[in-house]
């Protein structure tokens, strides 16, 4: 039991409830609240009261970030969980999850609630209130990286969901699977997850923020498979549904919106969308990043680009989206600028395409070594003299291929008459 519990109970009354909101402060509310929860009393209102100074005493200690009272509570409210409904009890149970959650820097401590809940849903026989927990420990083990587990526990809810048709359940355990197969890079299981959780939704109504999250996640998938224009469609559908809701999802629609008008050579159309009334609301650190981006993209201007990328790090590299996507531009850009360069000259020092292209020389020397492998242009690297020696393109005539084909073709008909005639001769 917590410390903050007094010897002494309060009747769970309405008035030890007015007396918790009229403390000096935020302690001493806390530890009225506890008081009122230890009478004894299990009438209809005393349990009424005591639900509501539950919701009192979550909300004082969430702004206090007690995120480890928050998780005794749980432990201690659980005789309590046998007087009122299990409907009641999901809720309060979910309402202190999501209030751990909103403290900074617990998810440790929210996966191991999570663990703690389940076991004890489970004894307890409490199949509702567990699916969901374990959908939430789910979500949380694939925001920790933890994909094993997370696909572990995924796999057997699905089919025990499927068994009770929850589809409001599996449009959430579905739309979690297909984001988890996508982390592992496996975009047929993604896809195909996804497309589960849009059957499902399309029987039931689905909440408008649920909708905004399957559409998001169907434009990353199309994103992924380069269906930039397709992709775009699903991010502004995703965009409006969090915008209408002032969900902070809203900002990532519209980021990867942009990405996608950068991505389809657009570039220009992006500082439109900034300055529409529905981009303006969201003018800051990430919007100015994709405006960097497509400024950079649209003057092909390698050193903009660099630029961009270390001075907004945090919204480009660390966005694992943005970053993939990025990391394909900026190598397509990079090899455009270097073909141009390279293309008057037969050999020309490193350092001087290193100059003209405003980049590191090993930068440089690394990607034209790449380009070289990979055919992009004839040529080699003299390292020891630091040039890069460019071959002309040795152009292939026409006769040979058609001669060799003519050679395959007879050969195979002399091999055609050696069967037959071993077949007569037989």
């Amino acid at each position: 039991m917590s410390t903050s519990v007094q010897s002494s109970y309060l009747p769970a009354t309405t008035e030890s409830i007015s007396k918790a909101q009229e403390a000096k402060d935020a302690s001493e509310s806390i530890s009225v609240l506890y008081r009122v929860l230890e009478d004894p009393s299990s009438s209809a209102d005393a349990l009424r009261v005591k639900e509501l100074a539950i919701t009192n005493l979550t909300n004082y200690l969430t702004k206090e970030n007690r995120a480890e009272d928050l998780r005794n509570l749980l432990t201690q409210l659980r005789p309590f969980f046998a007087l009122i409904p299990k409907a009641k009890t999901a809720k309060i149970v979910r309402g202190i999850i999501d209030a751990v959650a909103k403290i900074p820097g617990t998810s440790e401590l929210q996966i191991s609630l999570c663990k703690e809940m389940v076991e004890w849903t489970r004894a307890e026989k409490r199949t509702f209130l567990r699916q969901r927990v374990e959908a939430r420990l789910a979500a949380l083990l694939l925001e920790n990286q933890e994909y094993t587990e997370a696909l572990t526990l995924l796999s057997g809810l699905i089919k025990e969901v499927r068994r009770l048709d929850d589809k409001l359940l599996l449009v959430d355990i579905d739309l979690l699977e297909s984001k988890l197969h996508f982390s592992l890079r496996n975009l047929p299981k993604a896809k195909a997850s996804l497309t589960a959780a849009r059957t499902a939704a399309n029987a039931i109504y689905v909440p408008p923020s649920q909708q905004g999250t399957i559409d998001l996640q169907s434009g990353i998938l199309h994103a992924e498979e380069k269906d930039y224009k397709t992709a775009y469609s699903y991010f502004f559908e995703a965009f409006e549904a969090f915008s209408s809701l002032e969900d902070p999802k809203a900002i990532f629609s519209l980021k990867y919106m942009l990405l996608c008008k950068i991505m389809v050579n657009q570039a220009d159309d992006v500082a439109g969308i900034i300055s529409s009334k529905a981009g303006l609301k969201y003018l800051g650190p990430d919007v100015d990043a994709m405006k960097a981006v497509a400024d950079a993209y649209s003057k092909r201007s390698l050193k903009y680009f660099e630029t961009a990328l270390r001075d907004y790090k945090a919204q480009l590299e660390e966005d694992p989206i943005v970053h993939r996507h990025l990391s394909s531009l900026y190598d397509t850009l990079l090899e455009q600028n270097l073909c141009r360069l390279i293309e008057p000259y037969s050999r020309v020092e490193i350092a001087h395409i290193a100059e003209m292209i405003e980049l590191p020389i090993n930068h440089v020397e690394k990607k034209l070594s790449q380009m070289i492998l990979d055919k992009k242009f004839a040529g080699t690297l003299d390292q020891g003299a630091g040039c890069l020696i460019i071959f002309e393109d040795t152009k292939t005539e026409e006769i040979f291929p058609a001669t060799l084909e003519t050679i395959t073709n007879v050969g195979k008909v002399v091999d055609s008459l050696y069967m037959r005639s071993a077949k007569i001769m037989a």
